[in-house]
This record gives C-alpha cells, structure tokens and sequence, in this order.
C-alpha cells in the first residue's frame, strides 16, 4: 500500500518548518523568522501513531504576492495539496486570524481532503482560539511547533484522518511492480515503449512530459508485470515549478508500490548528482534497484566513428572483431566504475546497459527484475540464517573494546520487502559500521540477495548474562 502524505499547508511564517523539524524529530527544514524562507518543498518518510506517512513541508500559499519567487512557492505549495491526503492547517495564534488565514482555509477546503487546523505559538494562552472557528475547518488544536505542546492530540486527529490501512490494491499473485525512474528526458517512457513493442506512453525530447505515473500491465513468458512509468524526478531546485513537485511525489508513491525501481541514466551525460540523489531515494524507499544505463548506442556510434576515422588516417590499424568485442567490453567496465564511485553506498545495485532504439539489453530487464522482486520478497529460515552468521563470526572476528568483544546471540528474519534481521548482541555499542557492513554483505551472499537492500537492526538482548 503507498503511504499517506500529510501536507503542512499555511500562510507564510506561521511555524510550517518548525512543525515539520518537530514531528520529524531532526532540524531538516530551514527555520528563520523572515517570510518565505521555505522555498523549496521538503518531505520525509516518518512514522506518526505507529504508521508510516510522508510529511510534506511546504512554503506559504499566500503573501508576499510581488514577489516572483514566492508565487513559485505558492504554485509548489496548491501542488502538494493535491497530491496529499491530510492537510495540517497552521495559524499563527499570537498574530491572531487575518485574511490571508481566510484565503488558504478556502483552498484547503476545496480540496475536500481531510483538514486538521492547528493554531501555533499558544503554548501560554487560550486568549483568542475561539476566533479560528470562523475559518470552518473544526476546532482548533492549540500548539506550539517550538515547545511540543499539544502535538499529541494533533497528531491523534491527524492520523484518524488517514485513509484506512489495507485501502490500496493489492497486487496479482505473481505479479512483479517495476517503477520506472529517473531525471526527465533520460529516456524511461521511451524503454516502456520498447518493452511493450508498441506506443502505449507518449514520448518526446521535451523534459518532463510524462506528470503523472502510469501503470501499464504486461506478462511475459507466462509472468505477469506491472510497469509504473512515473514522472521524471526533477533537481531539487528552487526554480522546481509546481506541477514538478507534484510529479516527484507521484514518483515517491510509485516506489512505495513497486518491487523494483529501475533507475535510468542517461550514458551520454554520465551519473550526475541528480541521478544519484535519485538512486538514494529509491534505496531509502527500500526497494529492490537496477541502474540502466540507457542510450548506449550513442556511446558505441561515437567510438565506432573514432576508430573508422583513426584507420582512415592511418592512425591504427583496422581493428578485428576480437578486439572491438573488448574495447566494448573495456568501455562499459570503465563506465561501470564510475558509477559506482558515485554511488559507494549502493555496491550491491544491478548495472545493465540499454538502447531503447536498438533494443539492446532490453530482452533481460524484466527478467531481472522479476529475479530482484523474488530477493525483495525473500523469507530466509533461522536455521540456515544463524549458520550463516556463525560462519561469517567464524572468518572474521568480531570487533571489541577493551578486554569486551561483541558477541552476537543469535539472529533471526523479522519482515521482507525488503529483507530485514535483528541480530540480538551482548552490547551494540560494541558494533564497528565497517563490520555491521560486513556482516550485512554475508547476508548477501550466503542467500542471494545481491540486488536489494538488506536492513539490519542490532539490539541487545534483554537477559541476564548477556555482559559476561
């Protein structure tokens, strides 16, 4: 089921950031006490009355009207509320309500979404609540985003307003979800297209052309696929336009539905930053992941035209089909390199090389994918999992302090998509990252599980004895 989104919406400088930093729990939105601070819209997975939602921050619907980069803001802002499925409405309480508190209850409310209206900066007096009632949107919940005081209860409506759990579609038996990523105009409706072998999805050399994620069923040899074809994940940017915005949280909710993301790049730009800040998005949404590195035969054509053009000038000699096989070769393992310099925190990603105009690499995209989904949904018994950690104990000690060194107890499988552990330990503190990582990359290998991302919980166990 795709996770609930929860939009803090409101004027400008009534506390939407602070908000957000104190539901969240870290400083991630920028707060400051000039208007409009929030530019660009943030949000983050988080968990609110035992359930997980994403919590969207955005910028002021209304005010500072002349200003241009405001009215971007504004227009990011009427974009999250479409997309949303619970508006948090904020008021600033000590200013008291104003017209413009009139002007976004009134878009709120046309929404017909559920709207939670909280009243900020009240932690000290009650003096003026009862005026909020005017705006419609029920009774208002007295806060303060600085202090903590009176989140509990907002956040009790705030979720009794999410849609119910088990809503969503549930997927066909069998069936592998593929959410088809990245940066506009790197060619993913273009491979949707390719894999179909028909025009189903509208391609064009115009970026962002494709706004909303598209589900497509397709089967092949026999297995049944759904290929979500989202819109592309633009640069966090403050020039981002709205329906931008509302496309990237299109493409947030189709990685929550899907098995695999395959990411696009596009071969001839290389892995930008860009790219990779989507890869880290997709391995945070804990799906399975392949890296496509699409367009290949551009890099190909270019070499191709190098080396005729070095023969013709007598520069080398013509090449035999040995040697360009490895030149080929020697180009996507240099490439492959690179990418994964870029992106050291995904080692265990699937690169694959594709053409959409060719076809080259596409005949085993999906079969790939359906292979990672099997890794995604994989359930490991304690027998074989607790083998496998004594082995990987048993090749490589495990770290210590002093004259104390990490005993793990013992482990065992507590949910999938993706595969997760507890490894129950004498002390976790005593857990260096560089082994954890070792102990995760075991995991990986013992059973499989070389294309999704493994979680590993550490925790101590609750008995006696456990320190000696």
């Amino acid at each position: 089921m795709a996770i609930p989104i929860v939009a803090i919406v409101g004027r400008t400088n009534v506390g939407k950031s602070t908000l957000f930093n104190r539901l969240v729990g870290s400083q991630i939105a920028v707060v400051h006490d000039n208007p409009g601070v929030t530019r660009d819209r943030l949000y983050t997975e988080m968990h609110l009355g035992g359930r997980p939602i994403v919590l969207v921050d955005t910028g002021g619907l209304v005010g500072a009207e002349s200003d241009e980069l405001i009215l971007q803001v504004k227009e990011q802002a009427s974009a999250a509320l479409e997309e949303a499925d619970v508006l948090i409405m904020l008021c600033d309480g000590l200013e008291g309500i104003n017209s413009l508190d009139y002007q976004v209850a009134e878009v709120a409310r046309r929404t017909g979404k559920p709207i939670v209206l909280a009243i900020n900066k009240m932690e000290n007096t009650i003096e003026g609540l009862e005026d909020f009632y005017a705006l419609r949107l029920g009774t208002p919940h007295r806060i303060s985003a600085m202090t903590s005081y009176g989140l509990r209860g907002l956040s009790e409506e705030i979720t009794e307003g999410l849609p119910p759990e088990g809503e969503a579609d549930e997927p066909v038996k069998g069936e592998t979800r593929v959410a088809i990523v990245g940066r506009p105009n790197v060619g993913k409706s273009a491979i949707v297209n390719a894999l179909l072998g028909e025009e189903r999805v509208i391609v064009s050399d115009l970026p962002g052309t494709t706004r909303d994620a598209v589900d497509i069923a397709v089967e092949l040899d026999g297995k049944p696929f759904t290929l979500i074809d989202t819109a592309g994940l633009g640069r966090k940017s403050m020039q981002a336009s709205g329906t931008e915005y509302y496309s990237s949280l299109r493409s947030l909710r189709a990685m929550q539905r899907a098995d695999v993301g395959i990411l696009v790049v596009d071969a001839s730009e290389g892995m930008t930053k860009q790219d990779a800040r989507i890869v880290g998005e997709v391995e945070q949404a804990g799906r399975g992941i392949i890296l496509v590195i699409n367009k290949w035969d551009m890099i190909e054509d270019r070499a191709e035209q190098s080396r005729l053009l070095a023969e013709e000038d007598g520069l080398i000699e013509p090449a035999t089909k040995a040697q360009l096989r490895r030149s080929e070769k020697t180009r996507r393992s240099d490439f492959e390199r690179m990418v994964r310099e870029r992106i050291p925190f995904l080692d265990y990603c699937q690169i694959m090389f594709t053409s959409a105009v060719t076809g080259l690499g596409l005949d085993k995209l999906l079969p790939q994918a359906a292979d990672i989904a099997g890794q995604f949904n994989r359930r490991v018994t304690t027998g074989p999992l607790n083998r496998a950690v004594e082995q990987a104990l048993y090749r490589h000690q495990a770290p210590g302090r002093g004259s104390r060194r990490l005993k793990v107890y013992y482990a065992t499988q507590v949910d999938i998509r993706p595969p997760t552990f507890v490894m129950k330990v004498n002390d976790p503190n005593l857990l260096h990252f560089s082994y954890e990582r070792y102990l995760r990359n075991q995991l990986r290998e013992s059973f499989g599980l070389n294309g999704v991302p493994i979680r590993l919980r550490i925790e101590k166990r609750s008995q006696r004895g456990d320190d000696e």
